[in-house]
């Protein structure tokens, strides 16, 4: 039995790397997923095609989420396709690697705008707009736990996102809602294999206990089940999906 028949599920970022995982893992698993994307339609198009090869629908649905009239279109746009939403995956980040003395005004302010104001931006319209019992799941990084170089405005970010997650939580808990943050460490993506030499992506996996780093399948993996009922008395935690690196 496919564990997300039914549900109509939301995810942000999810025309490339892992948010285009996650959004077919839950579509394998019953789910009829809105993928939406910044810019890239060609590739949120090429997630939706994947999705409808496994006999799943889904819609692609553009909109930056760090503005807050475009985050109310998507909502309206999802709603009015399928009726409702029943799961937010805020998925959508970027990561700029620079030390603190090299980070430009704007480069701190695109990813707070992103990162935090994004997240903030969906989950206020979802406070209202998400169905009751409904979930959702907001992306943190396993570098907030690390002291790693050129990360800096990247984990204020993420910290930022794992409080506004605990304190959500306790908000929207009367409505059956639960909200959660997973942590992924190093992960086979183009945005975090960007700059980095084959030593530094050795030296990363060696962090792990299984000396690699993670898959995007393995992430949407942990998100399948965070969203599924079975992980409805999981609420305002920090589920770290790093291999034991951190």
């Amino acid at each position: 039995m496919k564990t997300l028949t039914g549900k109509i599920i939301l995810v942000t970022g999810a025309s490339r790397g892992i948010g285009a995982a996650i959004a077919q893992k839950l579509a394998s698993e019953g789910a009829t997923v809105a993928v939406n994307y910044a810019g890239n339609k060609e590739a949120a198009d090429k997630t939706v095609a994947a999705i409808e090869a496994l006999g799943a629908q889904a819609m692609a649905i553009q909109a930056d989420v760090s503005k807050s009239d475009e985050v109310k279109r998507m909502f309206d746009a999802v709603i009015a396709q399928y009726g409702r939403i029943d799961v937010l995956v805020n998925n959508a980040g970027i990561l700029l690697y620079k030390l603190i003395k090299d980070t430009t005004d704007e480069d701190f302010d695109r990813q707070f705008a992103i990162n935090v104001k994004g997240t903030f931006n969906t989950m206020r319209e979802a406070a209202t707009r998400l169905a009751d019992n409904g979930t959702i799941i907001n992306f943190s990084s396993s570098t907030t736990r690390l002291l790693l170089p050129t990360y800096g405005p990247y984990v204020a970010t993420k910290g930022a996102v794992e409080q506004m997650t605990r304190v959500f939580a306790k908000e929207v808990g009367a409505r059956g809602i639960n909200v959660n943050v997973v942590s992924p460490g190093p992960t086979n993506t183009e945005l975090f294999l960007t700059g980095k030499t084959q030593e530094a992506l050795d030296r990363l996996a060696a962090l792990s206990a299984f000396n690699r780093i993670g898959e995007p399948e393995d992430i949407a993996k942990v998100v399948a089940f965070l969203v599924s009922d079975d992980a409805k008395w999981i609420s305002g935690q920090n589920i770290g999906a790093n291999g034991g690196m951190a």
